[in-house]
């Protein structure tokens, strides 16, 4: 059971967060100051003085940690390499935006002492456009609909997690995670506690529509074969009607007056686009399965570290 000599780790993916470094530890450190912690920042191939700026503070205060990568693998690699070096007894991961509150850090801390595993922060607002909204709630509804392992709505990587769940989550093989889906398949007793998410202080987001999108594919294929039914479905559907069309085309070339006009090109041209499309789509729900496979055989190392400092 956590105590009140229990260590709190606290993993903090940076990309390009120079600006945001000094008013995200003015409200951290003052947080933090009475607990037992260590605040790792892992530094995922920022191209500004990000690291520079981790260092300084590294140097006054052996609490603050950094890893750098050689390069940018993503988020959730950053998020890994975090959770594989923290030592605490529960480890609360968040953003360098102050999208995520640092505020709420105690009250997840408090879940966690009434013996949850999981903390998730859920957005009960979002200070956000209306297409970002929306696609987040297409996203969430949608990988709900196709994946076995439910995953909670409105709640991002901002988290704590218990060090029986991170153990869990270190010891998975897999190079495409999809963290999300991760915690929840392991079943562990979870809560939630609810903030507004602000708009970013400094920067742009580094999700723009494509990540976006790319990211909702990792989701989907990570939790899912449901696509491949779908695509099977589907395969049987316009066989279907290809049959229908076949069954007609004879019925008129034996049964119906011929006419010495080229007829039906409407029909064709639509037949050909329908039949057409929906094999591009096969193909590609399967090339995002074969693309999985390839990277989960290569083995390659998940992510190249640069440097540690304080660790």
């Amino acid at each position: 059971m956590p105590n009140s000599d229990s260590l709190i780790s606290i993993v903090i993916p940076v990309f390009n967060e120079e600006a945001n470094i000094k008013p995200l530890l003015d409200k951290l450190l003052p947080i933090v100051k009475d607990l037992r912690s260590e605040i790792i920042f892992v530094n995922d191939g920022s191209k500004d003085n990000t690291a520079s700026e981790i260092k300084k503070y590294a140097k006054k205060d052996q609490k603050i940690k950094l890893i750098s990568f050689l390069r940018n693998f993503g988020h959730q690699m950053a998020l890994s390499a975090g959770y594989l070096q923290a030592a605490g007894d529960c480890v609360i991961s968040m953003d360098a935006d102050l999208q995520d509150p640092p505020e709420l850090i105690t009250k997840m801390i408090d879940q966690w002492q009434k013996g949850f595993k999981i903390v998730y922060a859920k957005r009960e607002k979002r200070d956000e456009s209306f297409f970002k909204k929306i696609t987040a709630s297409i996203f969430y509804r949608l990988i709900n609909s196709l994946s076995d392992t439910p995953i909670p709505t409105d709640v991002g990587d901002f988290r704590l997690l218990d060090k029986d769940v991170v153990e869990l989550l270190n010891k998975f093989p897999e190079r495409s995670r999809f963290l999300r889906g991760l915690v929840a398949w392991g079943g562990f007793s979870s809560n939630e506690v609810t903030f507004e998410r602000k708009k970013r202080i400094h920067g742009i987001t580094h999700y723009p529509l494509s990540k976006m999108i790319n990211f909702a594919l990792d989701g989907i294929v990570s939790f899912s074969t449901k696509p491949l039914k779908i695509a099977t479905y589907l395969g049987f559907f316009t066989s279907f009607f290809g049959l229908l069309g076949m069954l007609y085309a004879i019925y008129r070339r034996f049964f119906l007056p011929h006419d010495y006009w080229v007829t039906g090109w409407t029909a064709l041209f639509v037949a050909i686009v329908f039949f057409g499309g929906v094999q591009l789509l096969t193909i590609g729900i399967i090339g995002e399965y074969i693309g999985k496979i390839y990277k989960e055989i290569q083995s390659r190392p998940q992510y190249l570290i640069k440097e540690k400092v304080n660790l």
